[in-house]
């Protein structure tokens, strides 16, 4: 198990870092959710890649709650450790970047947790369904309306293309 768990963990801490919004937030929710699944036992009939990210998703809505304040540090590209800038063309890479972290952290956190499973994660829709406890339909329409939220945001027409 603890080899499965080694080959998720790439993923899940995508999934964390999607779901908090900054590296060092991300990787407490790893470390805290590996923690969670070396410690429980998985129910019979879940595979572990599922049981994996609800207990991520869980345990960052606990985090959430209780300190509603981590977006600090990526709001700010002054406050990151290291951060230089020699040209500007990365400059301008990094404000797009900002950019479109920003507008997906504005999404309601039930489209932006869909987009991140789907998008981020490559998870098909069975999955991200299995993995939230929602039917496949709920989860198409709320990253439908995450995409055009997003779509609508950035003036993009169909093709992606800035209009």
């Amino acid at each position: 198990m603890k080899e499965q768990i080694r080959e998720l963990l790439p993923a899940l801490r995508r999934f964390a870092l999607s779901l908090t919004g900054n590296l060092a937030d991300a990787d407490d929710l790893l470390q805290s959710t590996v923690e969670r699944l070396l410690s429980k036992p998985i129910p019979d009939n879940t595979e572990l890649a599922a049981w994996a990210f609800k207990i991520c998703r869980n345990l960052w809505i606990d985090q959430h709650r209780a300190a509603k304040v981590r977006q600090d540090a990526t709001a700010k590209p002054e406050l990151q450790a290291g951060a230089t800038f020699d040209n500007e063309a990365q400059v301008t890479t990094l404000l797009n970047l900002r950019e479109v972290e920003r507008a997906i952290q504005r999404l309601p956190e039930e489209q932006r947790v869909v987009l991140s499973l789907i998008a981020i994660q490559g998870l098909s829709y069975k999955e991200a369904a299995a993995i939230l406890g929602l039917p496949s339909g709920t989860i198409m329409s709320r990253l439908a309306r995450a995409r055009a939220k997003l779509t609508n945001e950035f003036n993009l027409d169909s093709s992606g293309a800035i209009t």
